[in-house]
């Protein structure tokens, strides 16, 4: 954060350099332009006073104006009379003989067209600016007032010890300036980089507040995935660990001899059945691991009919549900959808298979699939079994959550089925989840596809 804190320093005084800079300019040339007007404003008053007095009228003869009527000296003016073919007739500040024609002139030019012209000239040699009004008069000269002053340099020259220190303190104001602001930007961010749990706590600028609830958010879904990870890591060592227990148990008591010829039959089902129900777990937890991960998927979304899949799956249920004493049932017409078809396999298979495991002896199954009231189609699989309490409704499609953990073991269930339905419903943007459920009466989970 130091090295931001220095960016943000150096690019605050890169643009208060550059603002003080423009800013001394601009004053300067608007005020050098408001002097040369006032100055041209000053010569235009002293022509007309010339003019006024008849000095310049047409009955004068040219050579007799009286430059006397002001102290031209003393306001360091020069006065020149120019004939209508640009020789100068008289002139207050030099020899009429030595000087050159004025017809080519910029204020004489002027003048003869539009009555009067003006002009300035600098010079680069001694620093000064000639600043010249001409007015035409009525028998055809032109009078001419002249004065020096100081040029554009001449002025930021003379100027600049002032502006000099006046841009030194305010650069001094401005390091002080951006070393506190950059503080105040900087000082929340680090301490919310320290204190990450602590957010509500500290206080920081408005703009900043989107970005703290971002981080705050993020965070706690991070700490919210790290606490699932783990969840769910104990929760599968502890899984694998119970039917690896019992065929190392059981294979123990048979390599020993322990076992008798009718319990090796005995034993060796047993194995078979923990076996079974460790493939069938290590196949949850890759499948689940896959759905996680978006790898190992089949990409592919066609038109599936949910009929044919569910009614597929009811052949394959059948001998399942008929061992656990359980009647199956398909209802509907031919629906279509657009969805991945090795996905919704194993969605209706993962529902009827758990309405089977959990069911009541005698129980039943019914699986639908048709339109609602809102021309959605709909697969549903209601059970009469177990039924699920309201308070283990919202967790009951978690990793291993069991609400009877006792007949989860007895059923053969990995406690996986319902938590890859809802990965594989969130895999489909067109699909959501509903779930109904009473204790001791049955269950029934509906997926639901929305039309667009």
């Amino acid at each position: 954060m130091k090295s931001m804190k220095k960016k943000i320093n150096l690019q605050f005084m890169i643009v208060a350099i550059i603002a003080i800079l423009a800013t001394v300019s601009l004053v300067s040339v608007i005020y050098y332009e408001l002097f040369k007007k006032e100055v041209m404003s000053n010569l235009e008053d002293y022509a007309l006073l010339i003019v006024e007095t008849d000095a310049g009228g047409a009955a004068s003869d040219p050579a007799d104006v009286d430059v006397n009527l002001f102290n031209h000296d003393a306001l360091k003016l020069r006065v020149t009379m120019i004939a209508p073919d640009g020789t100068a007739v008289m002139d207050t500040n030099a020899e009429i003989g030595a000087m050159d024609n004025h017809s080519d002139r910029p204020e004489v030019k002027q003048a003869r067209e539009n009555g009067h012209g003006e002009a300035v000239r600098d010079s680069s040699t001694v620093g000064k600016s000639a600043f010249y009004y001409a007015i035409r008069l009525n028998n055809g000269y032109i009078l001419r007032i002249a004065k020096e002053s100081g040029s554009l340099m001449s002025v930021y020259a003379s100027a600049f010890p002032l502006i000099g220190g006046l841009c030194i303190a305010l650069l001094i104001g401005c390091f002080v300036l951006g070393h506190y602001l950059a503080k105040s930007i900087i000082d929340p961010i680090d301490l919310l980089a320290e204190n990450l749990d602590g957010t509500d706590s500290i206080k920081v600028y408005k703009e900043l507040v989107p970005f703290v609830q971002t981080i705050k958010r993020q965070h706690e879904d991070i700490l919210k995935s790290a606490n699932m990870r783990q969840e769910f890591t104990a929760n599968v060592s502890h899984e694998l660990k119970t039917p690896l227990t019992s065929i190392s148990g059981y294979s123990e008591l048979i390599e020993s001899g322990m076992a008798g010829s009718e319990d090796v039959n005995r034993f060796a089902k047993e194995i078979h059945k923990s076996s079974n129900r460790l493939l069938t777990l290590i196949n949850d937890i890759i499948r689940l691991s896959q759905l996680d991960q978006g790898s190992g998927l089949e990409e592919i979304y066609e038109e599936v009919d949910l009929y044919d899949i569910a009614k597929n799956t009811k052949d394959m249920l059948d001998f399942a549900a008929k061992k656990n004493q359980v009647e199956i049932s398909l209802h509907g017409s031919s629906q279509k959808v657009t969805a991945n078809r090795q996905m919704m396999e194993e969605l209706i298979y993962n529902l009827c298979d758990n309405a089977i495991r959990y069911n009541k002896t005698e129980g039943k199954v019914d699986i639908t699939v048709n339109e609602n009231v809102d021309g959605e189609t709909f697969v549903e699989v209601r059970d009469t079994g177990i039924g699920i309490s309201e308070e283990n409704q919202e967790r009951i499609f978690e990793r291993f959550y069991r609400v009877d953990k006792s007949r989860s073991k007895s059923t053969g269930g990995t406690g996986l089925g319902l938590a890859i339905v809802k990965h594989i419903v969130s895999h489909h943007e067109n699909a959501r989840l509903e779930l109904e459920s009473e204790l001791d009466k049955g269950t029934c989970i509906r997926v639901i596809f929305i039309k667009f």
